[in-house]
């Protein structure tokens, strides 16, 4: 009777990878593209199905489970939020990558109160050319885009501009006011409802709303340089900086002022796949491991000493995933998930991770049948890009770790989603 019973039990799991396995293979939508996947079951240890799991493929913003892995190894509960040193009547200071200062998503006063509260001269040493704006393999039109801001030495106010118009109002407002200058209305701009454009060099915004009965909110990137981040610090201060050589502080003794928690860092960086503060937290890693802000070294550096075991060596050259250069296999990703699953408290990976039916970028996708997501996973799109990996948790309390990966697809992201919305509710009904 017992063998009877086993053998029925191999029976039923081999036809639920078989019906897995026709659901992924034979799907005339994952054909219109390239397409690799990978399911794992931790507790078997075992590959339940995969296909072109050792190919490389674009990731996208897969890309930021790498960065987070990055930061949650070296950061810590803070992040280091300025270098500084006090000599005689001088406050010597200057930027560690840290993204909070003046953000409007964020609250966090550690560098105001520093500033604010001394009584000394205040001087910044320039390391603004520590980090280029723009990561390898970014596209230079981006500039103009919400998703697009720069990378910086002292990000202030996210490096972006942010633009609000609600119904009820006759204008549109934007903060940080300092810019006001610089923003000036076109009535000749071609738009259908409203439209707000930055000259690709300089910091100057024309702007037009075809209609009053408008609702909305975008971030605009504006040019940063070391200049503008002095002039924006003095106009919120109301005191004097004047900007010095970095060089002569390069290697020097120096104090560094706690921040932010990194908590809310990575929250909002995999939930909502922001661009920006991946980016951000990569020059901190390097920061807090160099004191400098070399992200290629920092990459490098997480690589060699913590992704050493993963299947495939990934290609990895920024912390976002804007830049198409990034490459890593589906079977390395769904490693990944097992080392951020074996250090990561549970409840930290589903408060960060965007949830089916729920939250981030798919709170339209993957709904469950009852109010608990099944769900936990980051997405990654650019042009031809499609990528979900994560935690899926099946209706018998299963948890699965899975990675889908699509590139060079010439259909709408919207088909894939559906298509793999299916053969992940199969998963979670029958597994």
């Amino acid at each position: 009777m017992k063998n009877i019973l086993l053998a029925a039990l191999i029976l039923l799991s081999a036809c639920k990878v078989q019906h897995i396995k026709k659901s992924v293979r034979d799907s005339e939508v994952f054909d219109q593209g390239f397409t690799g996947f990978m399911l794992f079951d931790p507790a078997k240890d075992k590959v339940l199905y995969a296909m072109n799991e050792d190919k490389y493929f674009t990731p996208a913003s897969n890309t930021k489970m790498f960065t987070f892995y990055a930061a949650y190894k070296i950061l810590g509960e803070r992040v280091n939020s300025l270098d500084y040193i006090e000599s005689g009547d001088s406050l010597i200071f200057w930027g560690t990558g840290d993204p909070a200062l003046l953000h409007p998503d964020f609250e966090d006063s550690s560098v105001l109160d520093l500033l604010k509260g001394t009584d000394k001269k205040l001087y910044m040493a320039d390391n603004f050319d520590e980090v280029q704006a723009y990561a390898s393999g970014w596209s230079w039109n981006w500039y103009n885009y919400y998703y697009g801001p720069e990378r910086s030495a002292m990000p202030v106010y996210g490096n972006i501009i942010r633009f609000k118009k609600d119904l009820a109002e006759d204008r549109m407002h934007f903060s940080p006011l300092f810019f006001v200058n610089n923003i000036k209305e076109d009535r000749y701009m071609p738009t259908r409802s409203y439209s707000i454009v930055r000259d690709q060099k300089m910091n100057d915004f024309r702007y037009y709303l075809k209609a009053d009965s408008l609702s909305f909110e975008t971030d605009k990137p504006f040019v940063t340089s070391s200049q503008l981040a002095k002039e924006l610090l003095m106009d919120t201060l109301g005191k004097e900086i004047a900007v010095i050589d970095y060089e002569p502080f390069k290697h020097r003794e120096h104090q560094k002022l706690q921040g932010i928690s990194t908590d809310s860092l990575y929250k909002q960086m995999l939930t909502i796949s922001d661009n920006f503060l991946a980016e951000q937290l990569m020059v901190l890693v390097a920061d807090e491991l160099f004191d400098s802000l070399e992200v290629k070294s920092a990459i490098r550096y997480v690589t060699e000493n913590y992704l050493d075991d993963l299947p495939d060596s990934p290609q990895w050259v920024d912390g976002s995933g804007l830049s198409s250069q990034n490459k890593f296999t589906p079977r390395s990703i769904v490693k990944l998930l097992e080392k951020i699953r074996a250090e990561v408290p549970e409840e930290k990976i589903f408060a960060y991770f965007p949830s089916g039916g729920k939250s981030g970028t798919i709170r339209s996708w993957y709904k469950s049948d009852d109010e608990n997501p099944y769900v936990f996973a980051k997405t990654g799109t650019l042009s031809g890009v499609h990528c979900l990996s994560g935690y899926l948790l099946t209706k018998s309390g299963k948890t699965l770790y899975f990675s889908f990966m699509h590139n060079n697809y010439v259909i709408s992201s919207s088909e894939l989603k559906r298509e793999m919305e299916k053969v992940l509710y199969q998963i979670y009904t029958k597994y």
